[in-house]
C-alpha cells in the first residue's frame, strides 16, 4: 500500500514538472517574440533579423548571456536596455524557449 501511494506521489509530481515546463517554453515564446525576434528572428538569420539566430542554443550560455547583459557586466547597450527589463524568470523561459528549437 506505501508504495502505490509512493508511486502515485511520485507521477502526480512529474506530471506537476512537465506541466511546469510547459508553461515556462509558452512563456519564453511569447516574451521572444515580443523582445527578441526582431533582431535575432526565431530559427534563421534573414534580412529582417541581422543578429545570429538562438534556436537551438545552449540553454545555460543563453541564460548567462542574457543575466550578464541585465547586470552590465557584459556591455551591448541595445541588449544591456532590453535584458534589463527581464525578470529571472522571463530570462529561464526565453532561454528554455529558444534552446528547445532546433537551429
Amino acid at each position: 500500500m506505501k508504495l502505490r501511494v509512493l508511486s502515485g506521489a511520485l507521477m502526480l509530481g512529474l506530471l506537476s514538472t512537465h506541466s511546469i515546463n510547459a508553461a515556462s517554453i509558452y512563456a519564453g515564446q511569447a516574451r521572444a517574440a515580443a523582445v527578441c525576434s526582431q533582431c535575432h528572428g526565431i530559427k534563421t538569420p534573414s534580412a529582417d533579423a541581422p543578429f545570429p539566430p538562438l534556436a537551438g542554443r545552449d540553454f545555460a550560455y543563453l541564460k548567462l548571456a542574457l543575466e550578464q547583459y541585465r547586470d552590465k557586466t557584459r556591455k551591448n547597450d541595445l541588449m544591456n536596455a532590453i535584458a534589463g527589463s527581464l525578470s529571472d524568470d522571463d530570462i529561464a523561459n526565453v532561454a528554455a524557449y529558444y534552446a528547445g528549437l532546433k537551429p
